[in-house]
């Protein structure tokens, strides 16, 4: 699904995704609509820009959230800026792009998202994890003190890191997806995080990621 305020470049996602053979289930081009052609026809992915009238990229974010509406969101957008990454990220977006990305890259991060990946663009990721080191640590879901990490499970969050969807991750270490999910699940309440974007920022910030 492709949610952006201008019909041109709604019509150049959409054909750009029909190239990387995807199909296309919805449009929207404000927050509110997208909220209800989400939930309309449960895309596996969603292609959210940030700066819209009305309702915008954040408000959808936190809105999805607040449904329980589980559709990954992938902000693609112009506006390369930490604090705004940042504040997407935090509001539940798994991953974010700028609008200069190829079809290939674009193919991939949607694929990256629906495999239960994470994905940011390498252009910002530097800059954004000085941020995170240099700023305040990021709050999890219970936003107390973190418990240690097996290896194993620190494995498995340096591939969540990575980007990498569960599948991926049982692969690389040879074990069974479901065992992947159990440690993921665990790592999750360890960090004190709501998510696996969350889990990674908690992570970077307290030097268990470098």
């Amino acid at each position: 699904m492709v949610v952006d305020d201008q019909a041109l470049v709604r019509h150049g996602i959409r054909t750009l995704l029909t190239i990387a053979e995807f199909d296309v289930v919805g449009e929207a081009d404000d927050g509110a609509r997208a909220i209800e052609v989400v939930a309309a026809t449960r895309p596996d992915v969603v292609l959210l820009d940030l700066r819209m009238p009305g309702q915008d990229g954040i408000w959808v974010l936190e809105e999805l959230r607040a449904r329980e509406l589980d559709v990954p969101a992938l902000v693609l957008t112009t506006f390369d800026d930490d604090s705004l990454v940042l504040e997407a990220l935090r509001a539940g977006a798994r991953g974010y792009l700028l609008k200069d990305v190829t079809v290939d890259q674009l193919g991939h991060a949607v694929r990256t998202l629906a495999d239960g990946g994470t994905l940011v663009s390498p252009s910002i990721t530097d800059r954004l994890l000085r941020t995170i080191r240099s700023g305040p640590a990021p709050t999890g879901a219970a936003g107390g003190p973190i418990e240690e990490l097996t290896g194993r499970e620190r494995d498995v969050l340096r591939l969540v890191a990575e980007g990498h969807s569960n599948r991926e991750i049982a692969q690389t270490l040879h074990l069974a997806e479901g065992t992947v999910k159990n440690h993921v699940s665990t790592v999750l309440v360890k960090l004190g995080a709501r998510d696996r974007t969350n889990a990674v920022l908690r992570a970077l910030h307290h030097g268990i990621l470098r």
